[in-house]
């Protein structure tokens, strides 16, 4: 079979499973709900308490899961990609820890409790982080090595993590305010949250899915990428936008979700190839199973109340993670 075609059917495979996920996240929870009323309610609500429920509950935290997946899917495979480090993720490289510390510190210092202010703050938080990783990257030498890089993204995201718990630990009015959100969770997340972080989202997601072809010659070295006619400086420039973009959203929803980023640009690149055109898209909806399939899980696998989304994405993350270390063939792409 052609691998164009190979590519294809995986994208529609991927597709499907993720409609399984989501017909399961709305059907799943404390109270499970028959397959037959998901459906009776999707086509009519007719305002009985489950209708109610899968309406105002569980449709917008399914939705939210799969943007908040895709964002993280989507913004792992362009930190890959432009920096040609394999290990680069937004938690690794800082990006979530920046979001999450502007969170925290907008709560402690001027008593944000509001989350339609968090995306405001999540995105200052996210940018000054990726900048601040990018110039200590990129000091003496001057090239943005992925060890560097990586060095100072888990510098500056343990600088933060140590503000982010200090603040909370000495500050019971963050510390509700934050507990649940700060381990990454979707729970509680309604139709308001989506419509204010939709528009960001879905810029993020564009410019993101619109950037594989340039990738491609930014794959071959500068001065191949430049010969082709393609500008290095504004793909870096554009891409920086898409991540900080899509990290600051799904951390102003979710909270800092770590290794959704990291593993699966791998699963899609063992599956579609190393073709950015297609690894892109790929990420995004693997990731979106994966965030969705994992918030899903947490709402069964304990027999009172839920664990949350991050903890089963770093229970689920970590193992990959040490073995991806583990393997040669990822020291650099």
């Amino acid at each position: 079979m052609p691998r164009r075609l190979i590519r294809l059917a995986t994208l529609v495979a991927a597709l499907g499973v993720l409609g399984l996920c989501v017909l399961l996240s709305i059907a799943v929870g404390a109270n499970a709900i028959t397959p037959a009323t998901v459906g009776a309610a999707l086509v009519h609500n007719d305002g009985s308490y489950e209708h109610t429920v899968i309406h105002e509950l569980r449709i917008p935290r399914t939705v939210l899961g799969v943007c908040v997946g895709a964002a993280l899917g989507l913004a792992g495979a362009l930190m890959q990609a432009l920096t040609r480090n394999p290990l680069a993720e937004p938690g690794i490289l800082g990006v979530n820890s920046g979001a999450a510390a502007a969170v925290v510190l907008g709560i402690f210092v001027f008593g944000i409790t509001s989350p339609d202010d968090y995306v405001w703050l999540a995105f200052v938080g996210a940018g000054i982080a990726a900048a601040v990783v990018y110039i200590l990257g990129t000091r003496g030498s001057g090239q943005a090595s992925p060890v560097r890089l990586a060095l100072a993204g888990t510098a500056v995201a343990a600088v933060l993590q140590g503000l982010i718990h200090g603040v909370i630990v000495l500050n019971d009015f963050v510390f509700d305010r934050v507990r649940f959100w700060q381990v990454g969770s979707l729970t509680g997340r309604d139709v308001d949250m989506l419509v204010l972080v939709g528009p960001f989202l879905a810029v993020g997601l564009v410019l993101g899915l619109l950037l594989g072809p340039s990738l491609n010659a930014m794959a071959l070295g500068q001065d191949v990428a430049t010969a082709l006619g393609a500008r290095t400086a504004r793909t870096r420039m554009v891409t920086a936008l898409a991540i900080v973009l899509l990290c600051g959203a799904a951390t102003a929803v979710a909270g800092p979700i770590w290794f959704v980023g990291l593993v699966v640009p791998h699963m899609a690149r063992a599956l579609v190839g190393i073709d950015q055109r297609w690894i892109l898209p790929t990420s995004a909806l693997l990731a979106a199973i994966l965030l969705t399939g994992a918030d899903t899980l947490g709402r069964i696998v304990l027999p009172q109340g839920e664990l949350e989304v991050g903890i089963i994405t770093a229970l689920v993350g970590a193992p990959v993670f040490i073995a991806m270390v583990r393997r040669k063939e990822l020291a650099a792409l």
